[in-house]
C-alpha cells in the first residue's frame, strides 16, 4: 500500500477562485465564436442559442452552488456527487470522463495555438504538422513542470493571465460595437432563405456543442472546493463567474453579426475573431486577436491542467481511482495524476496527425465527454430534492426552487446529450470503455466486489457501444 504524507491545503480566496473559473471557461473558443455561429445559424438563432444555453448553464451552476451549501462535506470536485447519488461505478465514469473530457480540450488549446501561430510560420501549418506537433508538446512539458512546483504558485499565474487575456477581448467587443451597421446586422437575421421555426431549431440544434464548449469550467471553483477559505466563496465565484463570462461570449457573437456577412463569418479563417477585427481596422486586428488567442489559450491550458490533476487525485484518495494516483511530490503537488494528465494530453496531440480536422473534432469530443459529468451532478440534485436529504420542513420553499433548478439542468444535460449526435456519443464510449480497467484495480486493491447488477449492465452497455463505434471506424463507417 502506499503510504499517504499529509500535505499543507493551501487555501485561497473568492476572487482567486472566480478567476479560476473565468480562466477555466475563456480560452480558446470565445475566439472561434463568429465563424462557428456563422457557420450555424444568423442573429435570431444566436439569440436563441445564448439563452438556452445561457439558462442551461445557469441552472448548472446554480446545481453547483446548492450542492456547495448543502453538501459540504464533498469537498472533492465534480465525480464525488455522481458517486454519493449512483454509486462507485457512476462516480468512476463522472471523474474520468471529466478528466478525458479536459485532455481533449487541452489539445484543442495545443492545436489552436499551433494554429493561430502558422498565420505567422506558415510550416506549423493547421496545428497539424510533425513541427506543430513537436512544438506544442515542449509546450506542454513545460507546464507540467510550473505546475509540478506547486498549486499556489501555478494559481497565481493562472490570475494574471486570466486578467491579460480578457483585455484584447473586450477590446475587441468595443471596436466592432462601434462600427456596427444596423443594415448588416438586419440582412443576418434569418441565418438562410427557409424562414420557419423547424428552421430555426435546426440552426440552435448546430450551435450547441460549441455554446457547451465555451461554458466547460463553470464547476471549476467546485472542483477547487478545498482550497476555499470559505465554503460560501465555492457558490458565489460560480455565478459570479459564469454571469461574466456569458456576457463576454454573446457580445462577441452578436456584434461580429454586425460588421460581416453572415457568409464572409462562415468563410473566415480561424481564428476567426481575428478575420472581423482586420475587416474594421486592417491587418493588425488580426495580429492583436492572434496575440490575444495565444495568452488566452495557454492560459486556458494551465487552468484545465490544475483542475485535471485534482479530478484524478481527489477520487484516487477517495478509493474510486488506483491508490498510485495519490503521491505527492515535496511541493505538495499530485504528481502521479499530474504525469498521467500530461502523458494523456502527449498521446492524444500524436492523434492529430492523422485526424481530418483536428481542432473541430477535439472541440466537440471534449464537450460529448463532459455531457455525463455534468448529467449526473444535476440528476443528484434533483434526487436530494425528492428524496428531502439535507432539507428540513422549514427549508420547503428552498426546496422547491431547488427542485426546479436541478430539473432544468437535467433536461438541459440531456439536451445535449441529443444534440451531440450518434457520432460523438460513440466516440465518447470508446473512451470511456477503457478506463473501466482503472476502475477494477481499484476495486481490486480495496478487496471489493467490482459490480452490483446495475452496474454491471451499464458497463456492458458500455462495451457495446465501444466496440460498436471501433466497428463503425475501422469500416469507414464512421468518419473522424
Amino acid at each position: 500500500m502506499i503510504a499517504r504524507r499529509p500535505s499543507t491545503v493551501q487555501k485561497v480566496s473568492g476572487l482567486t477562485l472566480t478567476g479560476m473559473v473565468v480562466g477555466s471557461m475563456v480560452g480558446g473558443g470565445v475566439f472561434t465564436l463568429p465563424k462557428e455561429f456563422g457557420e450555424a445559424t444568423g442573429v435570431l438563432g444566436a439569440v436563441i442559442a445564448w439563452v438556452v444555453a445561457g439558462t442551461g448553464m445557469l441552472m448548472l451552476g446554480l446545481v453547483f452552488q446548492s450542492l456547495a451549501v448543502r453538501r459540504p462535506d464533498l469537498d472533492s470536485g465534480v465525480y464525488i456527487y455522481a458517486k454519493a447519488g449512483f454509486g462507485n461505478y457512476a462516480g468512476f465514469n463522472s471523474a474520468f470522463g471529466y478528466w478525458a473530457s479536459n485532455v481533449a480540450g487541452n489539445v484543442f488549446f495545443m492545436v489552436f495555438t499551433m494554429t493561430t501561430l502558422g498565420t505567422f510560420f506558415p510550416r506549423l501549418g493547421q496545428g497539424n504538422t510533425l513541427l506543430a506537433v513537436v512544438l506544442a508538446s515542449a509546450v506542454v512539458w513545460l507546464f507540467h513542470v510550473l505546475i509540478a512546483r506547486g498549486v499556489r504558485q501555478a494559481a497565481v499565474v493562472n490570475r494574471i493571465v486570466t486578467i491579460a487575456k480578457l483585455v484584447p477581448i473586450l477590446t475587441f467587443i468595443v471596436i466592432v460595437a462601434v462600427s456596427f451597421e444596423a443594415g448588416t446586422f438586419a440582412d443576418n437575421f434569418w441565418g438562410g432563405d427557409e424562414r420557419s421555426v423547424r428552421s430555426v431549431f435546426d440552426q440552435v440544434k448546430e450551435t450547441m456543442l460549441v455554446t457547451t464548449f465555451v461554458f466547460l469550467g463553470i464547476e471549476g471553483a467546485s472542483v477547487y472546493s478545498r482550497f476555499a477559505r470559505r465554503r460560501e466563496d465555492v457558490g458565489r465565484a460560480t455565478i459570479l463567474g459564469f454571469v461574466s463570462v456569458l456576457a463576454v461570449f454573446a457580445s462577441v457573437t452578436l456584434v461580429s453579426y454586425g460588421v460581416l456577412p453572415q457568409a464572409d463569418l462562415a468563410n473566415a479563417e480561424q481564428p476567426s475573431m481575428g478575420s472581423v477585427l482586420e475587416s474594421v481596422v486592417g491587418p493588425w486586428g488580426s495580429t492583436f486577436v492572434s496575440i490575444g488567442v495565444i495568452i488566452s489559450v495557454q492560459g486556458a491550458y494551465l487552468a484545465w491542467t490544475l483542475i485535471n490533476a485534482e479530478v484524478l487525485y481527489m477520487p484516487a484518495r477517495g478509493d474510486v481511482m488506483p491508490r498510485f494516483l495519490t503521491r505527492e511530490n515535496v511541493h505538495a503537488t499530485p504528481i502521479a495524476a499530474l504525469l498521467s494528465t500530461t502523458a494523456a494530453v502527449q498521446l492524444f496531440l500524436l492523434l492529430v496527425l492523422v485526424v481530418d480536422d483536428a481542432l473541430d473534432f477535439m472541440l466537440k469530443l471534449d464537450t460529448a465527454l463532459s455531457l455525463v459529468p455534468y448529467l449526473l451532478a444535476a440528476a443528484y440534485a434533483l434526487k436530494l430534492t425528492i428524496t428531502r436529504q439535507t432539507y428540513t420542513p422549514a427549508d420547503e420553499p428552498e426546496r422547491r426552487r431547488q427542485r426546479a433548478v436541478a430539473a432544468v439542468a437535467v433536461v438541459y444535460s440531456i439536451f445535449m446529450l441529443y444534440a451531440a449526435g450518434p457520432k460523438y456519443l460513440v466516440l465518447a464510449a470508446i473512451v470511456y470503455a477503457p478506463g473501466t480497467l482503472l476502475y477494477l484495480v481499484a476495486r481490486r486493491e480495496q478487496g471489493l466486489r467490482a459490480f452490483n447488477p446495475a452496474e454491471a449492465v451499464a458497463c456492458v452497455v458500455l462495451m457495446i457501444a465501444a466496440v460498436l463505434g471501433v466497428v463503425l471506424i475501422s469500416t469507414d463507417s464512421l468518419d473522424v
